[in-house]
């Protein structure tokens, strides 16, 4: 297992906890509140770490090494927004839209509207999707291997949460808003590709997020207001923080770093890796029952992931340098 893959099954069990965090949080905090709440607080802290903690860090290290340059294409971030050209503005503008804006409005107002079988189901979905647009758009050469694993790990999670999926009007908003959150994180992903040749992870994520909170906020005052904050516990708080902190600031890091070390494609299938952490997460924390078609769903996803890694796929196109 390399590193990468290390990093992405933690990314993995973050999201799959963070389900329950939330749900824990919504029974006192409206859902597109908790949402706008964690992205200010994301967004905070990327902002100090791009503007405060690693230029600091970065003119310390010239300081002692002023004869070594920055390796090319190394995690550095954007020091000033004077680093950032008009273009990357625009980039980052559009992903802030599309990745952090109707993402997550399109996420929460979704989960709300439908049932967490038929959520995963969608979110499933995913690696597909991305892989598809990889290929129609030329950045990736996708593998047969590659198409088989994606198959597998959805067809796992159909078996995972295949029983509570229910197919009707009373969830087809839902779903659909659900489908739309796909197709938002599937561009959101593959769009930031170019920035990621010449930036880094927390840079692109972190101003992007930030422009998606400046817009999300404002139209979620009402459901803030309605909130009576002096009575959110202590524990609803916690849940708050350590979706905003961990959830986003580092599972976004996670995702954004495998992007460009293995690809767009690659890097999604373990997306499917979080209906299973969430899973157990239920047997473990809230008693759910173990049956037999749970373990075969979580290994028929195992398999797809590993088929994946063994399919890699190639880049279509050069690096920018």
């Amino acid at each position: 297992m390399t590193r990468t893959d290390a990093l992405l099954f933690l990314m993995a069990l973050i999201w799959g906890t963070n389900y329950s965090v939330v749900k824990y949080a919504f029974a006192e905090i409206d859902p597109q509140a908790f949402n706008a709440i964690r992205m200010v607080i994301a967004s905070a802290v990327f902002l100090g770490i791009i503007f405060g903690v690693r230029p600091r860090v970065q003119g310390q290290r010239r300081a002692s090494s002023p004869s070594v340059p920055p390796a090319p294409g190394a995690a550095d971030i954007f020091h000033t927004p004077a680093s950032v050209t008009r273009r990357d503005w625009l980039v980052l503008a559009g992903l802030g839209v599309v990745g952090h804006f109707f993402y997550q409005y399109c996420f929460i107002s979704g989960v709300a509207q439908t049932s967490v079988a038929n959520s995963s189901l969608m979110l499933a979905a995913t690696p597909v999707v991305i892989a598809l647009l990889s290929a129609a758009l030329g950045q990736e050469r996708i593998s047969r291997l590659h198409w088989l694993g994606a198959a597998l790990s959805m067809l796992g999670i159909y078996i995972v949460i295949g029983q509570g999926i229910s197919l009707g009007s009373g969830t087809l908003r839902g779903d659909l808003l659900m489908f739309l959150a796909v197709c938002c994180w599937a561009i959101y992903t593959l769009g930031a590709g170019p920035l990621m040749r010449r930036h880094s992870p927390v840079g692109v994520t972190g101003l992007s997020m930030a422009i998606g909170t400046l817009i999300y906020v404002p139209l979620t005052l009402p459901q803030l207001r309605m909130v009576n904050w002096s009575a959110v516990s202590p524990l609803t708080w916690i849940a708050l923080v350590y979706s905003a902190l961990f959830a986003i600031c580092v599972a976004y890091t996670i995702w954004y770093m495998a992007v460009r070390e293995i690809g767009s494609a690659r890097t999604s299938i373990y997306s499917n890796l979080v209906p299973v952490v969430a899973m157990m997460s239920g047997i473990v924390f809230l008693d759910e029952p173990l049956s037999a078609g749970k373990l075969a769903g979580a290994a028929a996803v195992l398999l797809g992931v590993a088929l994946t890694r063994v399919g890699r796929t190639k880049a279509a196109l050069p690096a920018e340098e």
